[in-house]
């Protein structure tokens, strides 16, 4: 059939009705949002951003509604989209951003494309892997992997993607999402090891629209995650408090969930597999932790400092 492309799209998108079937693949993923209300009644109050791409470039893609359960988790990063019967907005101006692996890769910021049940019913179809031909021009996903020697020269906010051995998982811990409010975050803190400083990654990991994944981090699984952000604490000892935060499009992986992903490609990924195994298993076990309370960034030695 007649494609258009994401770039034509910003282009015509004001002086058409119905749009040409897009061909697109997914560079990154948010986060599954809920927002139903008490008083409002929506069956299935759902929606997801992702970010697709084509030869043209990068623009917003929201999944709304009951699409969202049916949909969500075979839209995974990487997967080749053919959209049809899609809308068109105006992009919202205060969602999060990620920070695409491809820097000069365009980026459409103006628009976004939006599937809906109705009005018009969207028809998504996933384009195996396999039969994905080059001449579509579709980009593949780039990472920004950085090793933990790399770590302590990055700025604050500054957004990377890591691989690491655990070596500590601790319990999952909850905190308000707002001072008075009944909503709560769930996070986990971990230290990950890849074998370039003594140091580990320090990750604080928010619970993402993976459960199965957030569950099952145990000591001594390879760790994939995506569109971290370094913390520091510019004020105290800045390198003792560096850390990494998930984000809104951070991705996690463990071992058991590698199989086909885009990074297993990337030469980090393989340097740090290729140093995996030079070392004694039982070496590492002796040195894990799991559990307990873990105090972070640790507080002043005494009260009045604190």
């Amino acid at each position: 059939s007649k494609l258009t492309s994401l770039g034509q799209l910003e282009m015509t998108w004001r002086s058409r009705v119905h749009f040409h079937p897009l061909l697109v693949r997914v560079l990154h993923k948010s986060r599954l949002r809920y927002y139903g209300k008490p008083e409002k009644k929506l069956d299935m109050p759902y929606q997801a951003y992702f970010e697709v791409a084509d030869g043209s470039g990068m623009m917003s893609m929201v999944l709304w509604n009951s699409l969202c359960p049916e949909w969500y988790n075979s839209m995974k990063v990487g997967t080749v989209l053919l959209l049809e019967q899609y809308a068109i907005k105006t992009s919202y101006p205060f969602k999060t951003q990620p920070t695409p692996g491809d820097s000069q890769m365009k980026r459409f910021a103006t628009i976004e494309i939006s599937l809906n049940v109705r009005d018009p019913p969207t028809k998504i179809s996933i384009i195996p892997e396999e039969m994905v031909k080059p001449e579509w021009g579709l980009p593949e996903v780039k990472y920004r992997f950085i090793t933990r020697s790399e770590l302590d020269d990055l700025p604050n906010n500054h957004s990377c993607d890591v691989i690491g051995l655990v070596t500590f998982v601790g319990r999952a811990e909850r905190a308000r999402k707002r001072e008075h409010g009944e909503d709560f975050w769930l996070y986990r803190w971990a230290h990950a090891i890849d074998g370039t400083s003594d140091q580990p990654f320090i990750l604080e990991l928010f619970a993402t629209s993976q459960p199965d994944v957030f569950e099952h981090i145990h000591p001594m699984t390879y760790l994939v995650c995506t569109q971290m952000r370094v913390v520091r604490d510019l004020t105290e000892n800045p390198s003792r408090t560096i850390y990494l935060t998930t984000s809104n499009e951070s991705q996690i992986f463990i071992t058991g969930w590698h199989k086909g992903q885009p990074y297993t490609k990337d030469t980090k990924v393989k340097n740090f597999i290729q140093w995996t195994k030079t070392q004694s298993e039982a070496d590492q076990m002796r040195k894990t932790v799991i559990g307990g309370y873990y105090p972070f960034p640790r507080p002043p030695n005494n009260f009045l400092k604190y």
